[in-house]
């Protein structure tokens, strides 16, 4: 994934950006305090991607102030996550955002062109699955990639899975959701020749533990290249899957 600092040095090679004004913008203030948060805007310097703002556990007036300083501060596409429809709808009231129910999530700015290796394939297991597996697609599409959904796909019918089989096979990443027993990544593991980032859900009966079970039963796939996030992160198994597609070989 391309960086913020390698944009402004290729603009400064290039002359379109002289010296001082790139210094300038490097030495910016790393964060601005605004009492409940320290909004940090070296994000995107570091790591290529601006903060993103965790929705849950905070007011729409604290989001809000958020959203503000970054926008502020020359950041125009800012993700939101675990936001609630009554937040979303307090804070429409007030700022021009884009809401996905189905994922709880939102978003300032348009979807850019999608770019990187290849295309992320994102599978769910079944339909309860879906939050968390439209997270997952909605930031890796929020990020630069052409996302393939292939949902209720399911272990318990195995079949579904393998009518998609060219897609799987195909896919430069896989995130691969499920609840329940967890089986479906290990099973997408055996397919698929590129990485497998399995996310296990909360979705099950009594002794699935809260996800706990699907959790562990991914953690000890017997397929090779299977890696595990935590319990129902579609945020960041969407984030690392667009990492790896925006992987560049370095000297």
């Amino acid at each position: 994934m391309d960086t913020e600092i390698k944009r402004i040095l290729e603009c400064v090679r290039s002359g379109s950006l002289s010296v001082d004004d790139a210094l300038l913008r490097l030495k910016g203030a790393p964060f601005v305090d605004i009492g409940f948060a320290k909004v940090d805007l070296h994000r995107t310097v570091r790591q290529g991607a601006a903060e993103v703002i965790y929705g849950a556990g905070k007011t729409p007036a604290q989001i809000r102030s958020i959203l503000e300083t970054m926008q502020k501060n020359g950041c125009d596409r800012i993700l939101i996550t675990r936001l609630s429809p009554d937040a979303a709808a307090a804070l429409s009231s007030v700022c021009r955002i884009t809401y996905h129910e189905s994922a709880a999530l939102a978003h300032t700015g348009a979807f850019p062109a999608p770019g990187g290796i290849g295309k992320i394939v994102v599978a769910a297991g079944g339909t309860s699955d879906l939050p968390v597996a439209e997270e997952a697609a909605l930031t890796a599409e929020f990020y630069g990639n052409r996302v393939t959904r292939l949902y209720d796909v399911g272990v318990a019918g195995l079949h579904r899975l393998l009518t998609y089989k060219d897609d799987v096979m195909n896919a430069a990443v896989i995130v691969a959701v499920a609840g329940m027993e967890g089986a479906l990544p290990s099973v997408v593991g055996g397919l698929a020749d590129c990485p497998v980032i399995a996310v296990p859900t909360s979705v099950g009966y009594g002794a699935s533990f809260g996800g706990l079970a699907a959790l562990l039963a991914m953690l000890n796939s017997c397929a090779s290249g299977v890696s595990v996030v935590n319990i129902d992160n579609g945020f960041g198994a969407g984030y690392l899957a667009s990492m790896i597609n925006h992987m560049e070989v370095k000297p």
